[in-house]
């Protein structure tokens, strides 16, 4: 049944590895059950429900994800857009949470619309073939970034970035667990990324880092404060408009880039760059927006860290299937999910990114106009934290230095449309 759902063989895997990759993947992004809550509980939202819904939407949309892709891409509440959400939009007193919640699902309806019409897929082919490699190795700087932040390996002290300090126990773990899994990567053991992490984190019980939960199961608590609180009607005001349009870009092109830095890794990308059937991750992504805001969560989003699901083998819908499975455990079992220390999962980011990085070599150097806005690609995705502004300020340089150079008829409508657009998501 297995085989014919997902076709294991053809993609040259099996059951073993995918279900190992998924529960990788469900390690590295599991830290969501816990950030997703305490920004929104900073919004005002209660923080159980909060959390049963970010387990039950992870859960069900990576399981919908799997079954009508057959990738392996794993999906829960987007980092970055939730910051936006409680820290700016709420806290900065523009919106409340329930308008919040309505502009969220309004973004699905439209990002549902376009997919619908084809009209995203049409804006991934606007995009240079060049800037589309490049995505995927600035997946790589982004991903290892996260990696070294959560591990405290770096610190930003008044506007440096510096060393972390290495006599603390945290990060006497990190540097633990990355000789942990650089050996066993070094040595080709299958599954080292989830052995990485299962030693880190029983290594860190007597380094006091790993917290033993009092009890293991816990029944979920009730989704009914936040669930169908969304105000639509309220979020209409033409003065949110500018926030929502930030919310549209900012999470199309945060999506588009986790799609195909992700795919790159996996092999997934034709000749062009492009993605087969990119508008089925697309309408998933669409439908777990509007469905999230309904129950009362932020965008619901393809994430990121599926890559070292990748790493570890996984290259179908099994994989997130596993992750899905995951996250509706997690629902009774949070305290479990809980002990997993962030020390270590960080090294296995360091690593994913490191290996993601390779992406570059297949981009053309050789043409300083296609090179510079692949350059400009990774540096602003690594240096700013954002995939969005990375991918945003690739495609606009990309315009820019065509048009300088003379070669203005290597530029399609598409790139000249979205250059103007990518311009008002910065002035706004």
């Amino acid at each position: 049944m297995l085989e014919k759902i997902f076709k294991l063989q053809e993609h040259n895997t099996n059951v073993r590895t995918e279900v190992s990759a998924g529960i990788v993947t469900f390690m590295t992004m599991g830290y969501i059950l816990v950030v997703q809550p305490s920004f929104m509980g900073a919004a005002g939202m209660d923080v159980g429900a909060v959390t049963a819904v970010t387990a039950l939407l992870a859960g069900v949309f990576s399981i919908v994800m799997a079954l009508y892709t057959n990738r392996p891409f794993a999906m829960a509440a987007a980092m970055g857009s939730n910051a936006f959400f409680s820290f700016t939009m709420v806290q900065g007193g523009l919106a409340t949470w329930q308008q919040g919640l309505g502009m969220t699902f309004i973004s699905g309806i439209v990002f549902f619309l376009l997919t619908i019409f084809g009209l995203r897929e049409v804006i991934v082919k606007a995009i240079p073939k060049n800037v589309k490699l490049a995505i995927g190795a600035a997946v790589g700087f982004f991903i290892a970034q996260v990696g070294f932040k959560n591990g405290n390996l770096m610190s930003i002290t008044d506007g440096k970035l510096e060393l972390g300090d290495l006599t603390s126990p945290g990060v006497m773990l990190v540097v633990i667990g990355l000789f942990i899994l650089v050996g066993l990567m070094a040595r080709k053991i299958k599954g080292a990324v989830l052995i990485s992490i299962v030693l880190i984190t029983l290594i860190g019980i007597p380094m006091g880092i790993t917290q033993i939960p009092d009890k293991f199961i816990t029944l979920p608590p009730s989704i009914e404060p936040i669930a169908f609180k969304l105000d639509i009607i309220g979020s209409l005001k033409l003065s949110f408009f500018p926030i929502m349009f930030t919310f549209f870009v900012g999470d199309f092109f945060s999506t588009l880039g986790t799609v195909l830095g992700v795919s790159a890794k996996a092999g997934f990308l034709d000749e062009n760059g492009d993605l087969p059937d990119i508008n089925k991750p697309f309408l998933v992504d669409s439908i777990a927006t509007m469905v999230g805001a309904v129950l009362g969560s932020t965008v619901v989003t393809t994430y990121i860290e599926s890559a070292s699901g990748i790493e570890a083998g996984g290259r179908t819908g099994l994989t997130s299937v596993s992750t899905g499975v995951c996250f509706l455990l997690a629902l009774f079992v949070t305290p479990v999910v809980g002990m997993i220390p962030s020390e270590a999962t960080a090294p296995a980011l360091i690593i994913i990114g490191l290996l993601m990085i390779s992406a570059v070599k297949d981009i053309d150097f050789s043409e300083f106009t296609e090179a510079f806005p692949a350059f400009a690609t990774i540096i602003f995705t690594a240096f700013t934290a954002s995939l969005s502004n990375g991918i945003s300020i690739g495609i606009i340089s990309y315009v820019f230095v065509k048009l300088v150079s003379g070669k203005y008829k290597e530029l399609n409508i598409g790139a000249y449309v979205l250059s103007v657009l990518l311009l008002m998501y910065f002035i706004i």
